[in-house]
């Protein structure tokens, strides 16, 4: 199971913001990814027949019974727009708020409007007694960012037992 997502025209990111992709032309069909608001995406630790059941409130003391593990792989060339700095420029995939230090992205173009290509795959997991995690791919820059092109691709892993 996969789920797709992608962006075909120059969008500008502010800094501290999430990329927002379209709708998935390989949509999940099983129930276990969700795109929420903008560039958030929900996924779920089981299928739950088309609504994501995130609670009200988990209980984070009981994480460690069961871990349902999404792979993450994302593709996109970014730029500095006219009118910024060239400096380094970076995105980072967000985790219940949170960036995961192995999703950051880097890329230092040596000039204004040139594209950098930047990449990269990571494991998500979500703990099964709280239902949900929200991941985002999003700006870490000081700067406004533009995606040139990009593609964000959710495949489940399985669910394995950590205690």
């Amino acid at each position: 199971m996969a789920a797709e997502y992608s962006i075909v025209t120059p969008q500008d990111v502010a800094p501290n913001q999430p990329a927002v992709f379209l709708d998935a032309p390989c949509p999940c069909n099983e129930g276990l990814v969700f795109k929420k608001s903008g560039g958030v995406f929900l996924l779920s630790s089981q299928a739950s027949g088309g609504s994501c059941n995130c609670g009200n409130g988990c209980n984070r003391a009981n994480r460690k019974l069961f871990m349902t593990d999404y792979g993450v792989e994302i593709h996109m060339n970014i730029q500095i727009p006219t009118g910024g700095t060239v400096e380094e420029i970076q995105f980072a995939l967000y985790q219940d708020g949170v960036a995961d230090p192995a999703s950051v992205m880097i890329a230092v173009p040596a000039a204004v409007e040139e594209p950098a290509n930047v990449g990269t795959s990571v494991v998500v997991s979500v703990p099964s007694i709280c239902g949900c995690e929200s991941v985002a791919l999003v700006n870490t820059s000081a700067q406004t960012v533009t995606i040139v092109n990009g593609s964000l691709r959710f495949s489940y892993e399985g669910v394995r037992r950590i205690r």
